[in-house]
């Protein structure tokens, strides 16, 4: 995780007074227990359709996740095509990414050095430890879901860095994620058959 991206990752102990929006209380209360998962879990995999915007140019990409919480994240691009088998190792703050056993490059989304490899790590760690500046529960073609916006609390909202997530209410499966930079949408993911493993 990139240092810039830290200043958001607030901890737990922060107030939820912020939080508000559609679903009022049942919200908030369903917002701890999802940040409860995530705080206890010690496993999660899915696959993700990452987007990357980089104003000019915009790259999508196909990412299967296994993330243990002894262990690595592990991230294995399934698309494109051209860089389907690249893994990504992240352990102890160290990123290896690899390719053939070639080491590949990859550009910085915004000033604060977040880079497609950094997302999906960063929406975790927002998930367990984000100020959680908003939460709502909203109607996704007849099901609800709960969204979570999180940002540092001294920021407006639409200014800094603010990343939303999108929950199934009764699992806590990540449904969708986005991080924005001063207003600018530079991630989005979208996030198939997610699961949490909890403590045995």
């Amino acid at each position: 995780m990139r240092r810039g991206l830290c200043a958001l990752m607030m901890t737990l102990v922060l107030p939820l007074a912020a939080c508000g929006g559609g679903g009022g209380n049942e919200a908030e209360a369903l917002a701890l227990e999802v940040r409860s998962r995530y705080l206890e879990m010690t496993a999660c995999a899915g696959h993700l359709e990452l987007t990357a915007d980089y104003g000019q140019r915009v790259y999508v990409y196909g990412v299967d996740l296994t993330w243990e919480k002894e262990g690595e994240t592990c991230l294995t691009l399934t698309a494109p095509e051209n860089v389907a088998g690249t893994v990504a190792r992240i352990a102890n703050g160290e990123t290896v990414l690899e390719y053939d056993g070639v080491m590949v490059e990859t550009g910085e989304l915004d000033g604060a050095g977040l880079t497609p490899v950094d997302a999906v790590p960063a929406l975790l760690t927002c998930a367990r430890e984000g100020f959680l500046a908003e939460c709502a529960l909203e109607d996704w073609d007849g099901a609800q879901r709960l969204h979570v916006t999180s940002r540092d609390p001294e920021e407006e909202p639409g200014s800094g860095v603010e990343t939303q997530l999108w929950f199934q209410p009764d699992t806590g499966a990540l449904l969708r994620g986005e991080i924005s930079s001063d207003g600018f949408t530079v991630v989005t993911c979208e996030a198939v058959n997610f699961t949490l493993t909890g403590p045995a």
